[in-house]
């Protein structure tokens, strides 16, 4: 899954159960996103997203 996928994937998560969701592109370092989902941050690094590191990522941003 590209971040792009990803990136969209949360947005509709974040639409459907009425949470903020706030997406930094010059805050993380280098090509990395810093995301912000109902309170909780992480950054998203740029590329292909291996299945388990998105299983990581939405796990720090409370999504199960």
């Amino acid at each position: 899954m590209k971040r792009e996928q990803f990136l969209r994937d949360l947005r509709k998560i974040a639409k459907d159960r009425d949470w903020k969701l706030e997406i930094f592109e010059n805050k993380g370092k280098g090509s990395h996103y810093r995301v912000t989902l109902n309170g909780k941050t992480t950054t998203v690094k740029s590329g292909e997203l291996t299945p388990m590191y998105v299983r990581l990522v939405k796990g720090q941003l409370g999504i199960k």
